[in-house]
């Protein structure tokens, strides 16, 4: 049939505001995330995805699985890295060829999951209880490997809670007022690299640190007897003499801040009052060490406080921190302040691979939605923290989804070969290739003969 507006469908298409122009659509296989083949390849030197899906329990009991269960946990993965959030997604991702490449076996000649059997790998199979225990230890098992490449001699832990706002009647939301909306509130563990250790979806209206022995056990288990010392960081939250306890007997470190009181504020009294003399135009700070026994504390511990009185204000700034370290106030205090890492990490977490994206109807498949947030985050910052050259060492994991992963390329099939003709824009050839001869060196020896 004619086309309704007299031109044919293969006449090329004009631009009115410059004449000069032609538009024509050849059909042309090309992808916009190519870049994505760089994170299958660092997938593979560690192998994480194969030996995830060997973990999991597949629940199908037919005999046409099209697709293997590590292909699906890629494209749950590479999907998210690449910014694609929702399992709509995949109707267009499965004929992506750079997606196609990265889910790997039957998707390479033919297409990778619908959104329909992307639909079901998450919500029905990976929410079964068994499996999404495995997929709760899937970010540490992963640190685990990549341990290995780095031999840390000490780990540090940051424990903080977020939200993740909701807006729909989803299962286990409620109003949050603290945060002022209603809301998931789940809690996460870093370490020093940035990784997640581990995370937990929580109902909205719980406390902070509702459930921290559940996800803070499971990290220090896996270092006992691994690494020369642990240390740990938390806000007020964690201000609780279970965990001062727990740290304690697992001989762990600890700086955790402490809630203002009465007992405490005499304790510093004298350097409440106001300076002497005309108020100074620069921040002045002063510290005090003391020891301190709340009421339902088992012995006295070591308390630091911060006083800063800054230009302008009638009032200082005060701050108490309780810990186990054996360091000067100052020194303890700044350790401490460095756990404001951790509040940008769960910031990037939101921006580049859409965490707080969990809109299913049920809990458990938000759950599941959680879990593949975090081990997609964890592989972005395996690619920045082992594979990136110095150049591009301060690049953030939302600048290496839009430089690195969002490479324009045609595809050219060839009889024996395949070649992604890639765009050489904010990544050039030199980049990339050191970013391979990077991800070589992450590769285990070869057996001897």
């Amino acid at each position: 049939m004619a086309d309704p507006t007299g031109e044919s469908k293969t006449e090329v298409l004009r631009l009115d505001f410059d004449r000069r122009l032609m538009l024509q659509f050849r059909g042309s296989t090309i992808t916009s995330d190519a870049g994505l083949l760089a994170y299958r390849e660092l997938d593979d030197a560690l192998h994480l995805t194969d030996t995830a899906a060997n973990t999991l329990a597949d629940a199908r009991t037919g005999k046409n699985g099209r697709h293997r269960l590590a292909g699906l946990l890629r494209q749950a993965v590479f999907g998210r890295l690449a910014g694609y959030e929702d399992v709509n997604d995949a109707e267009r991702l499965c004929r992506d060829p750079a997606m196609r490449w990265a889910v790997g076996d039957r998707a390479i000649a033919g297409s990778a999951a619908s959104a329909s059997q992307m639909g079901r790998f998450e919500t029905k199979w990976l929410s079964r209880p068994e499996n999404l225990a495995t997929l709760a230890d899937l970010p540490g098992r992963w640190i685990d490997k990549v341990r290995r490449r780095r031999e840390p001699k000490i780990i540090i832990l940051d424990m903080d809670s977020s939200e993740s706002p909701t807006y729909g009647e989803q299962e286990g939301s409620a109003y949050n007022g603290h945060f002022a909306c209603t809301c998931y509130h789940p809690l996460f563990v870093f370490n020093q690299f940035g990784d997640v250790e581990r995370c937990t979806l929580r109902p909205g209206n719980i406390h902070s640190a509702d459930g921290w022995r559940a996800v803070l056990e499971p990290v220090i288990a896996r270092y006992r007897g691994i690494v020369k010392h642990l240390y740990f960081r938390g806000d007020a939250a964690f201000a609780n003499p279970e965990v001062y306890e727990f740290l304690e007997a697992e001989g762990a470190s600890y700086t955790i801040r402490l809630p203002a009181n009465q007992v405490l504020q005499d304790k510093i009294g004298h350097l409440l009052k106001r300076p002497v003399g005309r108020p100074p135009h620069e921040v002045r700070r002063y510290y005090a060490s003391f020891r301190y026994q709340a009421q339902s504390w088992n012995k006295p511990r070591h308390v630091v406080a911060k006083i800063e009185w800054h230009p302008g204000e009638l009032y200082p700034s005060v701050g108490f921190i309780v810990t186990n370290l054996a360091r000067s106030a100052e020194g303890i205090v700044a350790f401490y302040n460095r756990r404001g890492t951790c509040e940008q990490y769960i910031k990037e977490g939101k921006n580049a691979v859409k965490w707080t994206r969990l809109s299913c109807r049920t809990f458990a498949a938000n759950a599941v939605r959680l879990q593949l947030h975090a081990i997609a985050y964890n592989l972005g910052n395996f690619m920045r923290t082992l594979a990136m050259p110095k150049t591009a060492k301060p690049w953030s994991l939302t600048s290496l989804r839009e430089k690195l992963i969002k490479i324009g390329a045609k595809v050219v099939n060839h009889g024996r070969y395949v070649t992604f003709q890639l765009a050489e824009v904010a990544v050039s050839r030199q980049l990339f290739a050191d970013i391979l001869s990077l991800i070589a060196r992450l590769r285990p020896p070869p057996a001897p003969a």
